[in-house]
Order: structure tokens, then sequence, then C-alpha cells
């Protein structure tokens, strides 16, 4: 359950804290604390649905007697004008915490939402969506939730739990072969290692260090296909770079393995949600 994770909480509290701060000024001058109130969430336009948990946890934390009856889930194609969920409870609670929770929903929704278009434009082939590291910050947890929600797949989760040998540490070490080796001896040997590489000779000096995954930085399709060629069968093959709905069907039928996509946690529009008493 991803709202009880607990660096899930110490987000929502931080959200609340920043929001709130010393208190609600409006509504605490205008609405009696004991009012109740019944609220709907409202659909705006056609959506993936992502992050109605963490929505739903901005409320526990300012009142646990508010009450949600759901219409929808995490994953379900929302459209327009539909309810997704029923709200009753404290009328000052709800107003405190509305904008922190929809700030949640709209912008998880919204990746799921351009995650899912991906991933459906690829579905034939066997190339999977991967996020990347260009996400919100001390937000991954929950951009990277949604992604997986839209169907795509995570990348590592940050530099702790994987191996990436970049451009920028080949470019400080002279060769991806001078990379590798200190990697092998170095780090842990339970980890796959995988190689950011620009041509075509770095990949072949990649593989014949017995690289694991390449990640192919801004090839073209052609270089791409000859990259395949060159790698399928020796090592897993990435791609990242430039990667939009227009040119990721040519990508995925290249036959790669992975296509990591920066734009759907950088670059996210918010989907239109709204709260209505």
């Amino acid at each position: 359950m991803i709202e009880e994770n607990p660096l899930v909480r110490e987000i929502i509290q931080l959200a609340l804290k920043e929001d709130i701060g010393s208190g609600d000024i409006t509504t605490e001058a205008v609405i009696e604390e004991d009012k109740e109130v019944n609220a709907k969430l409202v659909a705006k336009e056609d959506f993936i649905l992502a992050g109605l948990p963490i929505f739903k946890k901005v409320f526990k934390f300012l009142s646990p007697q508010i009450h949600f009856e759901d219409f929808h889930k995490d994953g379900d194609l929302v459209k327009k004008g539909k309810i997704i969920s029923r709200i009753k409870g404290s009328a000052s609670c709800i107003l405190k915490g509305e904008r922190v929770a929809l700030n949640f929903l709209q912008r998880m929704s919204g990746i799921a939402t351009i995650t899912r278009k991906f991933v459906e434009r690829i579905s034939h082939t066997d190339a999977k969506i991967l996020d990347t590291r260009k996400t919100a910050p001390g937000n991954r947890i929950l951009d990277k939730y949604a992604v997986k929600v839209g169907g795509g797949k995570n990348h590592r989760l940050g530099l702790y739990d994987g191996i990436l040998i970049k451009d920028n540490h080949i470019a400080l070490l002279g060769s991806v072969r001078k990379a590798i080796r200190l990697v092998k001896k170095n780090a842990p040997h339970t980890l796959k290692i995988e190689v950011e590489v620009e041509n075509l000779d770095q990949l072949k000096e990649a593989i014949d260090e017995g690289a694991d995954i390449v990640l192919l930085d801004n090839m073209d399709i052609d270089q791409i296909r000859e990259a395949v060629r060159i790698g399928k069968g020796k090592v897993l093959i990435e791609v990242s770079g430039g990667v939009n709905l227009g040119n990721v069907k040519e990508i995925a039928e290249t036959g790669v393995d992975f296509i990591s996509v920066g734009a759907i946690t950088h670059s996210v529009k918010g989907v239109d949600i709204s709260l209505e008493f």
C-alpha cells in the first residue's frame, strides 16, 4: 500500500505543512469547526487515474473521520464528467487539504496517462517503457509509482540501487573499458552493470568487457538498428534521448529491450480534476 510507506507519509506531511503553516486563515474565519459537508471528486477530462490512495491519505491526516465512497481505482480509465469518489466529513478539514490532495492526484494521474500512451504505442513489440531519475525533487517515489500504474517499468530509484556508467564517468576515466573494470573491482558483484554509450565503438567495448546492459544515448534510428544487430543476445539494449510519441514506435520496432523516457515525469501535464461541494 503506497500510502503507508514511511517516506510517502513524510512527503504528505511536508506538503500539508508547506500549505497550511500555522493555519488556514480564511477557513477558520468563516467555517464553523463542527460543520460537515458532502463533496465529490469529478473528472474534467479523460485520463488514467493514479494517486487516489495518496489523495485520501492527505485528508486522513487532517481528520480520520472523513469517509470516502470510491467509484474508480488506480489504473482505471476515467471518462470526463465521471465521479471518482464521494467524500463526507469535516468541511474545514476538506478545505484545508483540498489543494494538496489535488496536487498529488493531478500530477500522478498525468504521469500515468502519458505513460499509458507510450506503452500502448509499442504494445505490439517486446520493448518496455522505462522511467528515469528526472522526477520532481522529493516526490520520486510517487512519480515512479504513477509510471507503474500507467503500465511502464521503473529504472533505478536512485544512485544507490543500480550501476549506470554514464558519459561523464567515461570522460573522467578515459574509456568504457577502464570504467567497467573499476566497477567490477569495487562495486557489489550482485548488481548488473549498465553502460551509456554514444557510438558503436563504445558499444563493442562495453560488450567485450562484459557489460550486462548498454544504454544507447541519442543515437539515430540507423545507429540503433546497427547496435541491435551487433549486441542482440549479448547485452540488453536500452535507448534514451529524444524519445517521443512520434518516434517511439519506430525505435521499439528495431528490437531494443527498453526505451527510457524522461518526459513522462519531467514534462508531465497534470490532468483536470475538481473537488466540488
